[in-house]
């Protein structure tokens, strides 16, 4: 390509990107233009004649509060871009909390504990790695240790660690977090006070976390015992004690506290949020600058996450360079850099790009008219034309089920070993078999009686409704492909799209049938931790949350196989490489033969996508770090080493 057309493109793209951000929540001078539009209103107000005493005070009061703001505004725009990390695809509204207990605080930047934690305010005693399925420590001093019986877990924690007010992080912070979890039976309690009897602390730095045990004196689940050193934050003793005191010991106050003045241990804290961006800064005090530890500080001192309206707005940054590290998906990519020559880049560097680590998934509502049928499951699921659905919903961001065979597994090495893949062999399907969806049909008798083109059962025509959350674009690409199906086979499947906020209320009702128009629907699936593949085939099959009012774990369609709960109880206790490769090979047989939902595609647990204008030195593939680096854009798990790595272009 000649210079001129090379540059004729640049050009065009960044006209095209401008075009996108001008449709993307508005911008910082306008809101500090607005914001500053202070004489109309105070001559509004001393029109003392017309208006009450009290209406005068009062509006003054707000004047002098938006004057205040307005400083505050132009101190975050004043962000030196050489200091600064740009993120997007995290925080897609304003941030409601910054408290560590609630599970609602719609704060992404700060708060997101689970197996990759995110690290960057509050710390976990370890830090999970989904490259080499290791944890590393970070809070803690060194590998946690089992005793013989695995049901009690010993770790230290290093005495360099500190809170941010400067007092020691001891083994008492521990303890009382997990205290206060399941005394106000918080959404971490509630998930763990079933695996975990209690943790200890036997002195300053030395943790016990002791294991509920079964009949039998065993650990209940070990795996989760393990996995909460790596997915939990470990909060201050001292600050939960003054939440509890302001709260009146009430569960519901204490998980609503915005906790604005809380303590935490990480590299970064609130600067400035609004409803456009959320900032964080570097405290320069991090106890982590200590040798036994990183040894240095985090190179941004600021971390920035500006609330784009939707993907297509964040893209449009990102091109730009107003955007370094991307969450989000970014239809076709790979043209980013081939045919505009940007800066930008993906962990891998042809397709699919990103590591699979989570399997989105069209789950059925078994208890709808003839999805109570394998044949009928099993017959839409095979008619699908997966290719197009990684081609063009997933723009090729996806491994093909040509590539890596459908299973309960992710495509990552260590899972794939899981199984005996010969063994199912017969059982997987690649897609697109219409025939093959028709003769297993017709078998059945389930056909088309009365001419009209669609099959019926039991007299009653078949036909669903498949649905997902509107603006979920490569989500509702996936849906039209698998209605599209429907149609090829004889089986009317149309489409409907609610919003995210009614969507995700109907879906995780466990404990009511699922209504009319929610026949066929797409969830998540979960991705890389310590407890995979077990954890998500958990999630995916087990009858422990059929029934619950709030169902935020899996099998939403309500499937029940007594032998799949007898499996999954096992799992955890099983040390013997040989027999769990066994019990996971049957798990997926009878996954792949009772089909209660099906894999749609692979995805990155989160797209990792970054622009090397300003920074550089990011997680690539085989770029030499150890341990490896994955990447989960900096902030999450062992991928927080990022930010010590990465370093200027232009110093």
């Amino acid at each position: 390509m000649s210079a001129h057309k090379k540059w004729t493109s640049l050009f065009a793209l960044v006209m095209i990107v401008s075009l996108a951000l001008s449709c993307a929540a508005p911008t910082p001078e306008i809101i500090e233009k607005e914001v500053v539009v202070e004489k109309p209103v105070v001559q509004t107000v001393v029109v003392e004649k017309e208006v009450p005493v009290e209406k005068i005070v009062k509006e003054t009061v707000v004047v002098e509060k938006v004057v205040k703001e307005t400083v505050v505004v132009e101190k975050a725009e004043a962000l030196p871009r050489q200091e600064t990390l740009y993120f997007n695809g995290f925080q897609w509204g304003p941030v409601v909390c910054w408290n560590p207990y609630s599970a609602n605080c719609n704060n992404a930047m700060a708060i997101a504990q689970g197996d990759n934690a995110r690290v960057t305010m509050f710390e976990t005693p370890y830090l999970y790695n989904m490259l080499d399925g290791k944890q590393y420590p970070l809070l803690a001093d060194g590998d946690y240790q089992w005793n013989a019986a695995r049901t009690e877990l010993t770790f230290k924690l290093k005495e360099a660690a500190h809170w941010s007010d400067g007092t020691p992080l001891t083994a008492e912070d521990v303890a009382y977090t997990w205290a206060t979890h399941v005394k106000y039976n918080t959404p971490t309690g509630a998930a763990n006070k079933e695996y975990i009897e209690t943790i200890e602390a036997v002195d300053p730095q030395t943790v016990v976390v002791k294991a509920k045990l079964d009949e039998n004196g065993r650990a209940v689940n070990p795996l989760i015992v393990a996995a909460y050193v790596s997915s939990n934050y470990v909060i201050q003793k001292a600050w939960t004690q003054k939440l509890e005191e302001r709260t009146g010991g009430d569960a519901t106050e204490l998980l609503a506290d915005t906790a604005e003045d809380v303590v935490y241990s990480g590299p970064y804290h609130k600067f400035y949020t609004d409803d456009t961006k959320v900032i964080m800064v570097r405290d320069d005090n991090y106890w982590g600058q200590d040798p036994s530890m990183w040894g240095k500080l985090p190179a941004p001192k600021y971390l920035a996450h500006m609330i784009f309206k939707d993907n297509a707005a964040g893209s449009a940054a990102l091109a730009r360079g107003e955007v370094d590290v991307s969450q989000q998906f970014n239809s076709n990519v790979h043209l980013l850099w081939l045919n505009y020559g940007l800066p930008i880049s993906t962990y891998l560097p042809d397709a699919p790009y990103h590591i699979g680590a989570s399997l989105p998934t069209a789950f059925y509502n078994l208890k709808a008219h003839g999805l109570d049928q394998v044949a009928v499951r099993k017959a839409i699921a095979i008619a699908v034309d997966y290719p197009t659905i990684i081609a063009n919903a997933m723009t090729n961001q996806s491994a093909t089920f040509e590539q890596v065979p459908r299973s309960l597994m992710n495509p990552t090495p260590g899972e794939q070993a899981m199984y005996d893949h010969e063994a199912v062999k017969d059982l997987q399907w690649v897609g697109n078999d219409i025939e093959g969806a028709k003769k297993l049909l017709d078998e059945a008798g389930i056909v088309d009686t009365d001419g009209d083109g669609w099959r019926e059962y039991q007299g009653k025509k078949l036909s669903y409704v498949a649905t997902c959350p509107n603006g979920w674009s490569d989500w509702q690409a996936a849906i039209e492909v698998v209605a599209a199906a429907g149609k090829k086979i004889g089986i009317e499947i149309t489409t409907n799209y609610p919003e995210w906020a009614v969507y995700q209320t109907v879906v995780t009702k466990s404990d009511t049938p699922l209504p009319p128009g929610y026949e066929i629907f797409m969830m998540w699936s979960a991705g890389t931790g310590i407890t995979q593949p077990w954890g998500r085939i958990r999630n995916l099959l087990s009858s422990e949350w059929v029934g619950m009012p709030s169902n935020w774990n899996g099998n939403w369609g309500g499937y029940v196989n007594p032998r799949v709960d007898e499996l999954l109880k096992a799992i955890p206790n099983e040390t013997d490489p040989a027999k769990l490769k066994e019990m996971y090979t049957e798990l997926v047989k009878i996954y792949l033969t009772d089909v209660p939902s099906f894999t749609l595609m692979y995805r990155p647990e989160l797209f990792h996508t970054v622009n090397e204008s300003v920074w550089t030195g990011f997680p690539h593939q085989e770029d030499g770090s150890v341990p490896p680096i994955p990447p989960m854009n900096c902030i999450n798990g062992w991928s927080i080493a990022c930010l010590y790595n990465i370093r200027l272009v232009s110093p």
